[in-house]
């Protein structure tokens, strides 16, 4: 039973997470909304850039981009290769740049992979820039689903992705995060509108920006 739900919601087309719609989710949409302009050599490090996708668009936006990921094996979920270019670092550790680097750090879909997860956003704020933008996206592991498929015995490791090592909390951001501004959406099919309230039971993702 629980394995038919699981599938069931994996199907649904609506925009709940990522798989399928890792590059048009909501969440990653109004994140690249808050995307600063840029006037001129802004340079911004794209933290776990995956298939590059996100270190494309920011380029078409001006910036000067450095794209970090693991080390991993191709094809994944993410990608049938490694982008290229891309600079191979353990995100779990300190990265290989000075204070004070970038103007933007985009971090999407990453801090719930990682272990180290306090020290990938120390080092986040380290190599920003005064007055640079951070811009992450990562699961809200709380909104109503969490509640529903608790009823069928389900934690977050039967319905997440495998992958996931933190289940973040709406409070769990916060802390994280304290000056930062979040943003959810809702609804998840046609029109979906960003919102500030609410966003732990209604949102399935967390979009956090902020500036250092």
């Amino acid at each position: 039973m629980n394995l038919h739900i699981i599938k069931l919601l994996a199907k649904a087309p609506i925009d709940l997470g990522q798989g399928c719609f890792k590059h048009k989710t909501k969440a990653k949409l109004i994140a690249f909304s808050c995307v600063p302009a840029c006037s001129s050599e802004c340079k911004a490090l794209d933290l776990g850039c995956g298939d590059g996708y996100w270190s494309e668009k920011l380029k078409a936006k001006g910036y000067e981009v450095v794209s970090v990921d693991q080390e991993r094996e191709y094809p994944n979920v993410d990608s049938d290769h490694s982008y290229n270019p891309m600079v191979p670092a353990d995100i779990n550790k300190k990265l290989p740049f000075p204070d004070n680097s970038f103007d933007l750090v985009w971090c999407s879909e990453v801090i719930e992979h990682l272990k180290e997860h306090r020290l990938a956003i120390a080092e986040i704020r380290r190599v920003l820039k005064p007055g640079g933008t951070h811009i992450l996206t990562t699961p809200n592991s709380y909104f109503w689903l969490y509640y529903f498929l608790k009823l069928f015995g389900l934690s977050h490791k039967d319905w997440q992705n495998e992958g996931h090592k933190n289940f973040f909390h709406v409070n769990d951001i916060k802390k994280l995060f304290p000056s930062a501004k979040i943003y959810g959406y809702f609804p998840y099919v046609i029109l979906k509108f960003k919102i500030k309230r609410f966003i732990n039971l209604l949102s399935p993702s967390f979009v956090i920006v902020g500036r250092k």
